[in-house]
């Protein structure tokens, strides 16, 4: 069975994006860059490719689908990106947004029955791009996460899960640290 896996940039203080969707406050170096890159090529929107010298067609490696909260999408699609991960299958969760795109879905239904039907499916696992409302919805599913860890503290913004008091155990399987202080963590369901 497919998994579903949370990977996700996050603050010290919890926060995935600012009150905008700001996200261009987390430090990158260029280890980080290269590092990540190569790990999870597919985690690289298709229109930013060319701009960081990466072909356009590289192969996925983790994950082949991508599920997004309304907000996570929306930054894209204003910058002129309505299908940002063309590499991939894109679902967007919304019960506002209209069509934008013929390669993105909207899902206006129910996440956690929509994804466990989508784990069923044949094909590579699924990342859960954000963001924190959508993660909350769909806590019981999330199988692994992966977090970028920034050493900044944001203040304010989207957390990395917004929802309801929900313990739910998961435990530290691998670390890496770069030399920017960011840190990525995978952790496992408990």
């Amino acid at each position: 069975m497919r998994k579903l896996v949370y990977y996700i940039g996050v603050s010290l203080d919890g926060y995935i994006a600012g009150p905008g969707g700001e996200v261009d406050f987390y430090p990158v170096g260029p280890e980080y860059a290269a590092d990540l890159g190569s790990e999870f090529p597919e985690a690289i929107p298709t229109h930013l490719r060319p701009h960081i010298g990466m072909d356009v067609a590289t192969p996925n490696k983790n994950w082949d689908t991508v599920l997004m909260g309304r907000g996570t999408y929306e930054p894209g699609l204003a910058a002129g990106a309505p299908s940002p991960f063309a590499h991939m299958k894109q679902y967007v969760f919304s019960t506002s947004l209209e069509q934008q795109h013929p390669d993105v879905e909207i899902v206006s239904g129910d996440a956690v029955e929509f994804v466990r039907e989508l784990k069923g499916r044949d094909g590579a696992d699924i990342w859960l791009c954000g963001g924190g409302n959508l993660a909350s919805q769909l806590i019981g599913e999330i199988d692994q996460l992966i977090l970028k860890s920034y050493p900044v503290v944001a203040g304010a913004g989207v957390s990395v899960f917004t929802g309801a008091f929900e313990p739910t155990r998961f435990t530290p399987v691998r670390r890496r640290e770069f030399a920017t202080g960011t840190q990525v963590t995978w952790f496992d369901r408990s």
